[in-house]
């Protein structure tokens, strides 16, 4: 068989394009993972028409050839992403242990103005229906935004799908708790501080292992439940920790004796489940301790959240819990509408 010149000519840059194409493509299939520099990265998506934003740091030794564990920080109602990065040493633990801390933003009434705690705070959609919660009242979709948030970091940089674990405090951590039963095939393991689990018709598809830390002298998280009040404003009736952890020690399949696996400086940890390295359920109470994330800083004067005493460091010790629990088989997707 004979070729003309003009044919070779023809097919060689067939050929040469079709490689560029392909080449094209590998570059873009995950461009920032490998181009991401250690430090405290923002990003952004778009959620429920709004766009929303997250702090994402990487560890000193970060490498795109391997997969690195991710911890999700919900700050509480009023606060900030910032605050949470400064005032719970996650990003400082990150860099230490080798994992990617991820700060999400909360949302504000007005967007306009700068979010402040009394008059413009930043909350969550916590599943609470609380008329006084902004987020929760503007029916905001902080499920849809953080399952996009998720989507958007596995572009930039290497998650490891079995090792996703969200914490936070107070409406963060009823945030967390919110995870844990509407996500329950991603999240590995939730440890909310000093916060309520409000959707308890939600069922997990999985039993998603808890660890939850609370102070006994909280006024806004009080240990036997009660109505809630920051000034003028209700903020509805929390119930009984001890009914929360009961329902999720149920939920977990764990026996409901526990056995004490902490005990100093005021602070004791029971745990429940059948094995004693790695319990489904534990509970923290740290004796005399406000609203304020335990081994952190204050951010609430003592008039309204009580006293700082705790000398338990809640993130060494969340930390700790969470690398005990990874998910065997994590989903390949998940989907949240709100």
């Amino acid at each position: 068989m004979v070729f003309s010149s003009g044919c070779v000519v023809v097919t060689l840059i067939g050929l040469l394009l079709c490689a560029l194409q392909l080449s094209s493509a590998a570059v873009q299939e995950k461009p920032a993972a490998m181009k991401i520099v250690p430090g405290t990265h923002t990003f952004t998506v778009t959620a429920g028409g709004i766009e929303r934003s997250y702090l994402v740091r990487v560890p000193p030794a970060y490498d795109a050839g391997r997969k690195w564990p991710v911890v999700m920080m919900f700050h509480g109602g009023g606060g900030t992403a910032k605050g949470a990065v400064r005032d719970t040493g996650w990003a400082d633990k990150a860099d230490k242990e080798g994992f990617l801390a991820v700060f999400p933003e909360g949302t504000c009434a007005d967007p306009t103005r700068p979010a402040r705690f009394r008059d413009n705070p930043r909350t969550w959609n916590d599943g609470s229906e609380r008329a006084n919660l902004g987020a929760a009242h503007r029916e905001v979709a902080d499920g849809e935004f953080v399952v996009k948030l998720l989507a958007d970091l596995k572009t930039r940089v290497s998650v490891d799908d079995g090792r996703i674990y969200a914490t936070g405090f107070s409406n963060g951590a009823s945030m967390s708790f919110r995870l844990a039963r509407e996500l329950s095939r991603t999240i590995a393991t939730a440890a909310p501080v000093a916060g309520a689990d409000w959707l308890v018709d939600k069922a997990p598809e999985r039993p998603v292992p808890i660890l939850y830390i609370t102070g006994t002298a909280d006024p806004l998280n009080p240990l036997e439940g009660g109505p809630i009040r920051i000034g003028l404003r209700d903020l509805g009736r929390k119930p009984p920790i001890q009914e929360v952890i009961a329902r999720w020690v149920k939920l977990c399949g764990a026996p409901d004796k526990p056995r004490v696996v902490y005990d100093k400086d005021g602070a004791r940890g029971i745990a429940y489940g059948v094995s004693s390295d790695t319990p489904d359920v534990v509970l923290y109470t740290l004796d005399g301790h406000g609203h304020h994330w335990p081994g952190g800083d204050s951010l609430l004067p003592e008039n309204l959240a009580g006293k700082n005493t705790a000398k338990l460091n809640a993130t060494d010790v969340i930390w700790e819990f969470f690398k005990a629990h990874p998910l065997a088989k994590p989903a390949a997707a998940e989907s949240l509408p709100h």
